[in-house]
């Protein structure tokens, strides 16, 4: 059968579609009466096609918005005028029993022997409401936890910051000059968690970023142990948010040291070499390490959320550099590097100059 063909009795053809149909099929005439229910209409509302054909659209409006339904059809028929969106319209219907079912209907208009008729197509959307309200409670419950921790490592932090700034007056250190630098990425980290959850974004302004002077400086906020930093020269600026992108090279530069050994003692109790460079395509960087490496069968799955390969790893290290390598609009993937250890790959990266 080609696709201008009809089979034979294809009144009976499309009846049968129509009466098997998942979504609910109601029709009514330009007086508001149902004409037409499909059986599908019974598993959304509880009534029975028969119980339906011939009563007023009214019977399945609450009460409350009956009189809105009614004008609105009224100044359709006379006038043309659309007071919905035709192509669906969240509005919630009575049930048999008297409560209400939220539903997407969308509608259509049609004549038959010159009178008019109206049919709505039907959803059930509890399911999706019921999730929306999942969504809404735990973003809610984000937001609260978000502000408390906020408060609670902001008391502290500015404690040490006080008692750093008091050891700096009486003596001029390296070390507490670090210290201080770690409490500002620390108070930057913070205002990042609050942004992420009130904003719900991931990244915020972005601007020209030296890879360099960023892979430094966030090497330097990770404790690395013996392990060892190798950066390519020349490796250029990118449009990027100068502290996410900090933040993802930190965990990357985490999981090396953390994961980079077989070695049970953990971090620095190895010497590892981390290099970074420049793709040979020139489309964006990597950073690798000549650590263990990761199993080909594992390198996907290492981005997901609470995977890790150890039993003290929280496994979002890597899920986190995902997230904040796909909001900027980079694709990551890891792969083996030259010293056969692991080698991330970020990809798609706009360069300046």
């Amino acid at each position: 059968m080609n696709s201008h063909s009809l089979p034979a009795g294809s009144e009976e053809f499309y009846r049968t579609l129509v009466e098997s149909a998942a979504e609910g099929m109601l029709t009514i005439d330009a007086e508001s009466t149902i004409v037409y229910a499909n059986p599908a209409v019974e598993d959304i509302l509880g009534y029975a096609p028969e119980e339906l054909v011939g009563s007023s659209k009214m019977k399945i409006i609450p009460e409350r918005l009956r009189p809105v339904h009614a004008a609105a059809l009224d100044t359709y028929v006379r006038t043309g005028e659309r007071s919905i969106d035709w192509e669906g319209i969240e509005l919630p219907a009575l049930h048999k029993d008297g409560h209400e079912v939220p539903t997407l209907i969308s509608l259509r208009e049609h004549t038959h022997d010159g009178d008019r008729y109206f049919t709505g197509i039907i959803r059930d959307v509890t399911e999706r409401r019921r999730r929306e309200d999942e969504l809404r409670d735990q973003k809610e419950r984000l937001d609260e936890f978000a502000d408390i921790l906020a408060h609670d490592i902001r008391n502290p932090l500015s404690v040490a910051r006080g008692y750093t700034e008091l050891a700096r007056e009486r003596e001029q250190s390296p070390e507490l000059a670090q210290v201080e630098e770690a409490l500002d990425r620390i108070d930057r980290l913070v205002d990042d968690v609050l942004a992420l959850s009130r904003e719900g974004r991931f990244i915020g302004e972005t601007g020209p970023v030296d890879l360099e002077t960023s892979l430094r400086a966030a090497w330097g906020n990770v404790e690395t142990g013996r392990a060892t930093l190798e950066v390519e020269p020349g490796l250029g600026v990118v449009v990027a948010d100068g502290s996410r992108l900090a933040e993802l090279f930190e965990n990357l530069f985490r999981n090396a040291v953390e994961h980079g050994t077989a070695d049970p003692e953990g971090v620095g109790s190895h010497s590892l070499t981390v290099n970074a460079g420049r793709l040979p395509e020139g489309e964006g960087f990597y950073v690798a390490d000549d650590g263990d490496g990761i199993p080909e069968a594992e390198r996907e799955a290492i981005f997901e959320r609470g995977y890790s390969t150890r039993e003290s790893g929280t496994g979002y290290g890597l899920s986190i550099v995902r997230q904040l390598a796909e909001a900027h609009g980079w694709t990551i993937g890891a792969a083996e590097s030259d010293g056969s250890g692991a080698r991330f790959e970020i990809r798609d990266v706009a360069f300046e100059g």
